[in-house]
């Protein structure tokens, strides 16, 4: 008995650090969202997991120690629901970040990004005008397409060099235009035309020089939000599914510590059978 409530007890803590990474994620996520992202509504859900499987976890712990029994029901069945409930977050995560990367460009380093090559109900949350005033306010507000500039040895760096930089999908997206447009590098967000617009896209008119505006009204702006969404959540994803494998592990030992502590209550011998015929067969083997 004694090492049943050790073991449970054991388990409830590993739980209890297991919902440190699952927080500190949705953390990331929440910083993510304020700074880059600009997406701040994901990262929720996967906070109220982590602080609902912590709470638990000290539940499960208390009931261990004072062998409360009612405290390891719902230890047991709460831990269930979120189990579960993280699962079907792990599974909506990808199916919302499934579609679209960036296109790669021919003498860049970087990718262009296009909102065509994304799909579903989080293309359609972004893109919707209400909600894109919001994210739009935000990377503004983050002055991620301001920090941009660099110098080599005084000098503003060349078109070159800036080529063979890696940007991030918002860079790329909302801070210059689409490569296909043809403008002419002057600096990180100052372009001009280049002897006619080569591109068809609407981007190529929406593009301006006004460091308040540049490309923040453009489809490709939108796509490089997603692609970096996207990004973020496939980091977070692989975190929770071993998170996820570990508390499922952890979850089976304890129900088989838990059914092992009612049998010793119920003074069962174990590894007996509970129950004998009462007129046994005369054939023995």
């Amino acid at each position: 008995m004694r090492a049943s409530n050790h073991l449970i007890g054991l388990l409830n803590f590993t739980t209890f650090l297991l919902s440190v990474p699952i927080l500190g994620g949705g953390i990331w996520l929440s910083s993510r969202a304020n700074n880059t992202d600009c997406l701040k509504f994901l990262q929720w859900p996967l906070i109220v997991i982590g602080v609902s499987i912590m709470v638990v976890s000290l539940a499960g712990f208390a009931g261990a120690c004072y062998r409360n029994t009612f405290l390891m029901y719902l230890y047991l069945w709460t831990m269930f629901l979120i189990i579960a409930t993280l699962i079907g977050f792990i599974i909506f995560a990808y199916a919302v970040t499934d579609k679209g990367s960036g296109r790669a460009v021919m003498n860049r380093v970087y990718p262009d990004y296009y909102l065509e090559d994304y799909d579903g109900w989080l293309k359609e949350r972004v893109a919707s005008e209400s909600y894109w005033g919001k994210i739009s306010s935000c990377i503004r507000d983050s002055k991620v397409c301001g920090k941009m500039g660099r110098y080599v040895g005084g000098v503003p760096e060349s078109a070159d060099m800036f080529a063979l930089r890696k940007l991030s999908p918002i860079q790329s997206g909302c801070c210059k235009p689409p490569t296909e447009c043809g403008y002419v590098y002057n600096n990180e967000t100052v372009w001009t035309p280049g002897g006619g617009l080569v591109g068809n896209s609407p981007d190529c008119s929406n593009w301006t020089n006004d460091q308040s505006q540049l490309c923040y009204s453009c489809d490709s702006c939108k796509a490089g939000v997603l692609a970096s969404v996207k990004k973020s959540w496939r980091k977070v994803s692989v975190i929770n599914i071993v998170v996820l494998i570990i508390l499922v592990i952890a979850y089976v030992v304890a129900c088989a510590a838990f059914r092992n502590n009612k049998r010793m209550d119920n003074d069962e011998p174990y590894g007996e059978t509970r129950m004998e015929k009462s007129q046994p067969s005369r054939i023995h083997f």
